[in-house]
Order: C-alpha cells, then structure tokens, then sequence
C-alpha cells in the first residue's frame, strides 16, 4: 500500500522556480498578459462565441467558445500559479464537481466525507442508483478510517475543511498512505491555495466552488479543478469532459472572479483574524452549546490544522440545543445575512439542516457562520444581541 505520488517534505511547488513568488503575491499578479507598452495591465474580458479559423485546425488554440476563452484563459493560469498544477474553469463548482465523478467508472467504489456539501453527496448517490457501484462514508479526520475504506477504491474524495461541520483531514498521511489506483481529489474551497495546496500533499485533483472564497463578492457561480502539472490525465479527460457537456463559464463570471481573487489575500486575513476572535468568545458564552473551528485549540482539528494549514479560515460553526433555538439566534441577527453560500465579503449565517436534503449527520442546532469583512466588533455586538433573546 505505501507508495510515493508526492514528495512530503518538500515545499508546495512554485510557478516559477527561478522567481518563486508567494501565494499572497500570485494571487495578484497571476495571469497578467504580457507586460509591454500599451497592453491593459489586467486582462480585459473577451465576449466571443466564435473565433476566426485556420485549414489546419491543428493550428488553431480556440476555434469556438466552448474551446477556450482569453479570459477563462488568464483566470485558469492565476489558479494553475496559486496551487501548483493545471487549473481548468467550469460554469460552476457542480459542474466541475460533475465532471470529476465521470472519472468514476460504472460499478465504481467512492470514498466521500460522512459529512459534506450536500449537492456532493446528492450526487454520488444519484451516480451509485445510476451506474452501481459502492459509496463508503468515512469520518475524514480519522485516517485510519479513510485508509481501510480507500482499499480497492476508484476515488477518495476528501473535503477538508469540510462543509458545515469543519472536520479536518490529514492530507499529508493520506497522500503517503492512499493506493495507488484511488484518485485522490480534494475539495480545497475552504481553505483556499492560501492555506493549503494539495497537489503538494499528494492530491491528483483539486476543485473549487469558485463561487466562494476565491471570487468572493457573491455576484458570480464558477467552479474550478486543478491538476497535477506532471501528468496529462486527468487534465485532458476533464477537458474533454468540459467541452463535450458545455459545462464552460461565460467570461464576465471569469473576468469578476479574477478581480475577485486579486483581493483574496486582504479578503481572508480581515476575515481569518475575526474569526478567530468570533469563536474564542462565542466558546465562552453560556448559550451556546459547542463551537466548531479548528483555530481553537480544544478543537478536535486544532492539531492538523496547525501542522498541514498556514491558517485555519473564516468559517464557524456554532450549535444550539435545538432547531427552534438555532432558527431563532438567526432571525435576531441584523448584520449578519441569513442566506446560504459562503465566503464572500458579507457575513453570513444558516441552519443548515433547514435544507430538507442535508445530511443527517449534521445537527438540527447547527448554524453555520461564514465571516466577512465587517468590523469584528460590530459582529460580535450583532451576535450578541441575537444570543441574549434567547
């Protein structure tokens, strides 16, 4: 079983080994066009359906929109910089999610989290009922537990931190420890190229709801995967998969996402710093039952994530005895939104068990909190106030 599909001791690669630029500065400055005199220092958007053609269309780079795009272009080489592998854009995280479960083949075994974004698990069911197959449910920050299920598996699918109940796994023993036939594809949305990169774990696929915290500003629906840069598969199979489906992104998502992402870093440390804060005071405060982030050190992830992580993110989960109080804290709040979705500069803030599909692992008291940019006091003093009507 132990094998090598990554170098663990080693530094996440650089897009550049002669000008090894950190995350923080890649984020903006990856993906400019070519610095010379008169060129736009930020890649324009490019609204074109069709491109002009050549004989040889062996010759032509695009030949037609759902080819390729400059502007999905400039974004897919921002993200291919930020985790050190091939990026390819999709017209939203399921789709990309998709995409990757056409890699499972019919009668295929699956390892996801026992808990994750729902759209995920609802469709790999819908996949098993289709094709057949196993799904294996597995508490992801128990390695042992993910190891022995990942034994004659297709694909190990591992979202960490995962959605909404902020369990973290060990990436680096399972990128040592997986077979060698399991895809391992990480779902790294959370904690962004920033805090973690897990091609340099030994991942071969990463994905991302673009939707999130890389675009940031809750105005666009984009997924992305990136692939190991050493390896033509599964990057041209995805591609392949992206063109025949259609599942491509219209260029103004791509163009606000990379504006997005430039502020990224300034984004997630507003955001990271006052969750921290956020949480320390919501443990301490007698209406609430249990905190679940892995910056506090009782946290069952606080080890891990200190060890495999340069952060430990922006998103809490609080729970309370029950769902009436849970739906209660949330009505209360004013600065807080209460919407779904996550990771944009607005704090928001929901049940997730109000959603009649989501898992039945994650408590009816659940509320999942995604901070923003806002002041920190101002949150705590809308949390607050919401927490002494209870």
């Amino acid at each position: 079983m132990t094998k090598q599909r990554h170098r663990p001791d080693t530094d996440p690669p650089d897009s550049d080994p002669q000008t090894p630029l950190r995350p923080e500065t890649l984020a903006v400055t990856a993906g400019r066009p070519e610095r010379v005199v008169d060129a736009p220092l930020n890649p324009p958007v490019v609204f074109a359906s069709t491109y002009v053609g050549a004989h040889d269309v062996q010759t032509a780079e695009i030949g037609y929109g759902r080819d390729g795009n400059p502007t999905w272009q400039a974004l897919e080489q921002a993200l291919s910089a930020l985790e050190g592998g091939r990026a390819l854009i999709f017209s939203s995280g399921m789709a990309a999610a998709h995409a990757v479960l056409e890699l499972l083949p019919p009668g295929g075994v699956i390892v996801i989290p026992r808990n994750c974004y729902l759209g995920v698990a609802e469709a790999v069911d819908r996949r098993a009922a289709r094709y057949g197959g196993q799904v294996r449910r597995v508490d992801i920050a128990q390695t042992t537990e993910v190891l022995a299920a990942a034994e004659n598996a297709d694909v190990v699918w591992i979202e960490s931190p995962a959605n909404p109940t902020i369990e973290v796994a060990d990436l680096p023993a399972l990128g040592r420890n997986l077979p060698d036939q399991a895809l391992f594809v990480v779902d790294n949305t959370l904690a962004t190229p920033l805090l973690q990169r897990p091609l340099a774990y030994g991942a071969d696929v990463v994905l991302h709801s673009a939707t999130k915290l890389l675009s940031g500003h809750s105005d666009v629906v984009l997924g992305a995967l990136v692939t190991r840069a050493d390896r033509e598969q599964p990057f041209e199979t995805l591609d392949q998969i992206r063109r025949s489906v259609g599942a491509v992104p219209g260029p103004m998502e791509a163009y606000l996402a990379l504006r997005g992402l430039r502020t990224l870093p300034l984004r997630l440390a507003q955001a990271q710093a006052s969750a921290q804060i956020l949480a320390e005071r919501l443990a301490a405060h007698e209406r609430v039952q249990r905190v679940r982030f892995p910056g506090l050190p009782g946290d069952p992830g606080h080890e891990v994530a200190r060890r495999t992580m340069s952060g430990f993110g922006s998103l809490i989960s609080i729970e309370f005895a029950d769902a009436t109080t849970a739906d209660a804290f949330v009505d209360g709040c004013s600065l807080w939104v209460f919407a779904t979705s996550l990771g944009g500069v607005e704090s928001t803030l929901e049940r997730r068990r109000r959603w009649p599909g989501e898992l039945p692992t994650v408590p009816e008291g659940l509320v999942r909190m995604s901070v923003g940019i806002e002041h920190v006091e101002d949150l705590w003093a809308d949390l607050t106030q919401a927490l002494d009507q209870l």
